[in-house]
């Protein structure tokens, strides 16, 4: 532990110069006294640690110092392995070979022990979930770009292509970044439109910095209104279902991208729409509630096609 915590105070030194022994030990949870003898232990490794007097007195390493490109501990190792191999699986990241090279370049820098330790973990871990296929991973500029403007409330101008294929110019008030079901998307207000509107970052080619933004409403739900926004696609077949559930457990149960609840007398309506049918009625019928379908009629046909097959595939076979 004590080696990880003056690697740790080494990072500190290059990152911050300039803080003192008391804010140096709370940072790294230590008491000065042990922060005096772990500097003690980074000059007798060659490490060119000044101590400065007064005021605005500190500790700083001396001008041109800096860190080989990669010092981790087994812990920190470990952590940004798992966080490469998590953000592959998920769909987490930019557009490819980032992870691939980035594990590669950690890879070769560690320590041999380490390294081999490291790489038993990522050959041997299983997931009990299915990898999503790596589509729609934007361009590593686009969201940074796009991170910075959120932040720092600027207004940026975006390419965009449509889903259809048309190309625009938008000018966008970015609200916050979401990445939600394997994709990436900004929301916030659209100049064109005049109103919040949602992007996908597959299909942002280029973000200029155009000048100030205006900040988001207070209290501004992202990643509620990009759900929201998802579940208001237009799929093939619109659909209005009565759930004889209660609206909170409702909402406990179905995601906010298959439609809009209200609470009614007898239960729950849901608004939204489905591109196939058949999937909707297998949806419905393992929520394991009775239900009421108002429209559309080929829905109720679906529904009833269901129990069909069901009660055949009950019936057991003579022996």
């Amino acid at each position: 532990m004590s080696a990880a915590r003056v690697l740790a105070l080494l990072e500190l030194l290059q990152a911050r110069p300039g803080l003192t022994g008391p804010e140096l030990a709370a940072r790294l949870e230590i008491d000065p006294r042990t922060v005096r003898r772990h500097l003690a232990t980074l000059e007798g490794l060659g490490v060119p640690v000044v101590a400065e007097r007064g005021r605005y007195g500190g500790y700083r390493l001396l001008p041109g110092y800096k860190l080989p490109p990669l010092m981790l501990t087994g812990d920190e190792a470990v952590a940004v392995m798992l966080g490469l191999l998590a953000a592959e699986r998920t769909g987490l990241h930019t557009a490819a070979p980032a992870v691939s090279s980035a594990q590669a370049k950690i890879d070769r820098v560690l320590p041999a022990e380490l390294r081999v330790r490291t790489r038993a973990v990522a050959d041997t871990l299983g997931f009990s979930t299915s990898a999503r296929t790596a589509v729609g991973a934007p361009a590593a500029e686009v969201l940074l770009a796009l991170g910075q403007a959120t932040r720092d409330h600027r207004r940026v101008r975006l390419r965009y292509t449509s889903w259809a294929g048309a190309a625009s110019e938008r000018d966008l008030d970015p609200f916050g970044l979401v990445f939600h079901a394997g994709r990436w998307y900004v929301t916030g207000h659209d100049r064109l439109r005049d109103a919040v509107r949602t992007f996908r970052l597959d299909r942002i080619g280029e973000v200029r910095e155009v000048g100030a933004a205006v900040a988001p409403p207070a209290g501004f739900d992202a990643v509620g209104t990009v759900v929201a926004g998802l579940a208001g696609v237009a799929w093939a077949n619109p659909v209005e279902v009565l759930l004889h559930a209660p609206l909170a457990q409702v909402r406990a149960r179905l995601p906010r991208t298959v439609g809009t609840l209200q609470a009614r007398p007898g239960g729950t309506l849901l608004r939204g729409s489905a591109e196939r049918l058949d999937g909707m009625a297998t949806m419905l019928a393992g929520l394991g509630w009775r239900f009421t379908v108002y429209t559309p009629d080929a829905l109720r046909a679906a529904v009833l096609e269901l129990a069909r097959r069901l009660a055949e595939d009950a019936v057991a076979p003579a022996r």
